[in-house]
């Protein structure tokens, strides 16, 4: 159990990283968002594939490649930097889980899965929390940066329902980096003329993808050996608080009142249906 918790603590602090880290290269301009993303994909790429060939002694299959789940990884990153130039790291994390939960709560739902009570009120608070952040006000986030930040966790969530079951996660993780390799190259072609890297900026671009990214997954399917899909989901939550107590210490961000009003709302809704769809299992 402790080696459980060390892993899965591991994990949680590495994907909480890159969005510290994707504010840290974003926000001074260091790097621009499309580069960014392929640092981030490239750096990961290569870390996953020398995962792949020291376990197995042989590289990724690229031909047992899932095309939805590349295209669902690919959105992630892609929205998720350009996000951050418009949106605070607490915000930003607070709006990617928000996505990624309902969406997963709403793909359950389509496929059947039935829900109680006290689940539907579990969402209806979440619901309402995502919605408060999103009024419009001094304090209110970037519409067009919430909006890029959903569709990255919308994005998130369905590469989580299509990666269940997956026999090698590291060698599937590992297909999908290389397989986004091209496409967030063009996306780099495409904003050619915003194009800028300092120094800093790449290096931060590239612990975001080796560290954050890639260990981060080797880290995270090691633990999900020990974890059942409601307690990984769950665990998830805490992600938006350390995000926020890291934009504070790193990037000085503040710590609205509307932020913490809503992170309270969609954070406890969302661990009340969690909690009931787990107490349903049993």
């Amino acid at each position: 159990m402790s080696r459980t918790l060390l892993l899965t603590s591991v994990a949680i602090l590495c994907f909480s990283a890159n969005s510290i880290l994707c504010r840290l290269a974003l926000a001074p301009d260091l790097i621009d968002p499309a580069t960014f993303t392929s640092v981030r994909v490239v750096s990961a790429a290569i870390l996953l594939s020398l995962g792949v060939l020291l376990k197995s002694r042989h590289f990724p299959r690229l031909g047992r490649v899932k095309p939805w789940s590349v295209m669902a990884v690919f959105l992630y990153l892609v929205f998720f930097s350009f996000a951050y130039t418009r949106l605070g790291a607490g915000t930003g994390a607070l709006v990617l889980i928000a996505g990624v939960q309902l969406t997963m709560f709403c793909v359950g739902l389509v496929h059947g899965e039935r829900f109680s009570v006290l689940s539907w009120t579990g969402f209806g608070i979440a619901v309402a929390g995502v919605l408060y952040l999103l009024l419009p006000g001094a304090t209110a986030p970037d519409p067009l940066g919430a909006a890029l930040m959903a569709i990255s966790g919308a994005a998130w969530g369905v590469f989580t329902i299509l990666a269940r079951g997956v026999g090698d996660p590291e060698e599937a993780n590992a297909i999908n980096m290389l397989w986004c390799v091209l496409p967030t190259l063009l996306v780099n072609l495409a904003w050619l003329g915003d194009v800028h890297v300092a120094p800093s900026g790449l290096a931060l671009g590239i612990a975001s993808g080796a560290i954050a990214t890639g260990f981060g997954y080797i880290v995270w399917y090691l633990a999900l050996q020990h974890l059942s899909a409601t307690h990984a989901a769950t665990v998830q939550l805490s992600m938006p608080a350390i995000v926020a107590l890291g934009g504070v210490a790193f990037l000085g961000e503040p710590l609205t009142t509307r932020l913490l009003l809503a992170s309270a709302a969609m954070l406890g809704g969302i661990a009340l249906v969690m909690t009931q769809r787990a107490g349903g299992r049993r």
